[in-house]
């Protein structure tokens, strides 16, 4: 599957059933494709012992409109939908901005919810006074 990575358990069971059965049936046999199963061979180690990529692969392309253009709208409406606004840049820069980067506008808005954003609502805000309230059922009552 696409996007998903595979365990140290699935390579492990790979190795061993790579002994016994060519590589496609072994690959399949432990839940990955025959492709991955290569790359497996090649690599030193389990997945867990490989470092994480933390560097981005291109450059980001809401950069030199983000502070000029987005913020400014997120913080006057902070509610607005990630689709709304990149319509209304696709408006002002036509061509610039595909539908294509929807996906990485929506990360970027969320991103900004998350760490900036107002504060999400309270829903049952939940206050415990010692002794004011008990279970309630059959066997218990309120002890107020």
């Amino acid at each position: 599957m696409p996007g998903s990575r595979i365990t140290d358990q699935q390579v492990r069971l790979y190795m061993n059933h790579h002994k016994h059965h060519r590589r496609n049936l072994a690959a399949a046999k432990s839940g990955m494709s025959e492709r991955t199963a290569r790359r497996v061979e090649h690599e030193a180690g389990l997945p867990s012992q490989q470092p994480r990529r933390y560097w981005r692969s291109r450059p980001d392309p809401f950069t030199d409109v983000w502070e000029s253009e987005v913020f400014p709208l997120l913080r006057a409406a902070p509610k607005l939908k990630a689709i709304t606004l990149l319509r209304k840049l696709q408006e002002d820069h036509p061509e610039r901005f595909p539908d294509s980067m929807r996906r990485t506008f929506k990360r970027h808005v969320s991103q900004w919810r998350a760490l900036e954003g107002p504060n999400q609502e309270v829903f049952f805000p939940q206050t415990y006074q010692p002794g004011e309230t008990c279970r309630t059922s059959s066997i218990w009552t309120c002890c107020a």
